[in-house]
Parts: structure tokens; C-alpha cells; sequence
């Protein structure tokens, strides 16, 4: 990269909020909540892991606008009980209503969130793009103290398309008053932020925690929030 950026956008959740840890929290509370061990559920941790592995696939889906917010928040759930064997007459049905009121409510950030954007925001304007849902995407924002850092927060549902759109790029880069080659997009979803990014005309970095094997096509990732410190001072 060899020029400097003025904008940074971020995604959201897997990105700054920890969605998988903020999600294990709540199903294990849900889990005592509602007795699934009573119902034949036996393993609290088979339970979140078949809910994440089915909610990744779904949320794919909605990025890339296979499915409707409606679709999603109606499967991730049944598909998951209907998985691990439970008969669909047994289905907790206020159990999705339980999930969305209280996972936003936790506030687990990835490691150096805070110290990461603090020091970025004395040197570039930053917002955010999101395609979570509205209501939950403003409470996880809040309560993890982070709206002090960004002057935008663009979510998919107001704007009315999703992330890889290059329609929902060219509103952020439009609502933030800049150009797309002075802007940056860090995000951890392959397709609907970097590829995305990309296609529009954005340059894009990969947060990849986990460290997956990059694909050919991703010019930059970083593994933790404070290598982009580094990786912008570079440039």
C-alpha cells in the first residue's frame, strides 16, 4: 500500500465486537434458562457449536441477499434444535427472542479494540459499515463505548443493501464526505467486506483471528487488532 488513507471503515461484529464470544455467553445462559439438557440436549458446547456453524452459513446467505433478516432469525435456531434431534413440537420458539435481547447486551471486544481505535482516532476520521440488524448493531455500539470513535455508523437495514453491494461502499464513502482512494475498509468477512471493498475500488485488509489461509486474491490481513498500527504507518 502506498499511499495514505484519511478514512478507515470497519465492520462490526467479528471484527471490533467478538460475536462468537459474546454469542457463547448468551446460549449459555439460555441453556440453563430453558432446561435443553431436560429437553435431550446433553452438551451445552455441541449446542453452540452446531448454532455457530448454522448461523456463519445463514449469515453468508444474508450478505450476499439469499435470504431475508426474517429467514435468518426464523432458522438459526429451529435448524439447529431440528439438527441435534429435537422434535419440532419441543422447539423453545421464544428462544430466538431471548437470544437477540440478550447477546447485544454483552460487550467483549476483541483484545486492543479500545487502545487500537484510540490511537487511530487522532489520525484518521473513522466509521463504521454493518450489515446487522439495526436495533442490535446501535446497543452493541453503546455499550461497548465505541460510538466515540466513529462519525458514521452505516448499517445495511437503513441503507437498504448489504455489504459486498458497492452501492452500500459509495453511500459511506458519500456520507463520509471523501473519496474511495483515500479510503480504507478492515473487515473479517472475506466476501462482503474485503472482496466487496475491493470491487467497488476501496482498498480492504482482512482481520483474520483465526488465522485461516488468506486466498490469493486478499492483498493484506492482519491477525490482531494493533497490527494495523503498524501496517498504516507503513504506508
Amino acid at each position: 500500500m502506498a499511499q495514505r488513507y484519511e478514512h478507515l471503515f470497519f465492520d462490526l461484529d467479528h471484527t471490533l465486537w467478538d460475536f462468537d464470544r459474546n454469542a457463547e455467553e448468551t446460549l449459555q445462559e439460555l441453556y440453563q434458562t430453558y432446561s435443553l439438557k431436560k429437553l435431550g440436549l446433553l452438551s451445552a458446547d455441541l449446542f453452540i457449536e452446531t448454532y455457530t456453524h448454522n448461523n456463519h452459513q445463514l449469515w453468508a446467505d444474508y450478505h450476499l441477499g439469499r435470504i431475508s433478516k426474517e429467514e435468518l432469525r426464523t432458522t438459526r435456531f429451529s435448524k439447529t434444535f431440528l439438527d441435534l434431534g429435537l422434535a419440532p413440537e419441543l422447539i423453545p420458539h421464544q428462544f430466538e427472542d431471548d437470544y437477540v435481547r440478550i447477546c447485544p447486551t454483552k460487550t467483549n471486544l476483541f483484545p486492543e479494540a479500545h487502545e487500537t481505535l484510540s490511537y487511530l482516532q487522532d489520525k484518521y476520521v473513522m466509521h463504521i459499515i454493518s450489515n446487522g440488524f439495526k436495533e442490535s448493531t446501535e446497543m452493541k455500539i453503546e455499550l461497548t463505548d465505541l460510538a466515540k470513535y466513529f462519525v458514521n455508523i452505516i448499517i445495511s437495514e437503513e441503507v437498504g443493501v448489504n455489504k459486498p453491494d458497492s452501492a452500500i461502499f459509495k453511500h459511506a464513502v458519500t456520507c463520509a464526505q471523501t473519496e474511495v482512494h483515500t479510503s480504507l475498509m478492515i473487515g473479517d468477512s472475506i466476501e462482503a467486506d474485503v472482496r466487496g471493498a475491493l470491487a467497488f475500488g476501496m482498498d480492504a485488509i482482512y482481520f483474520n483471528p483465526e488465522r485461516k489461509e488468506k486466498p490469493t486474491d486478499i492483498p493484506k490481513q492482519i491477525h490482531h487488532l494493533n497490527e494495523l498500527i503498524e501496517l498504516l504507518n507503513s504506508t
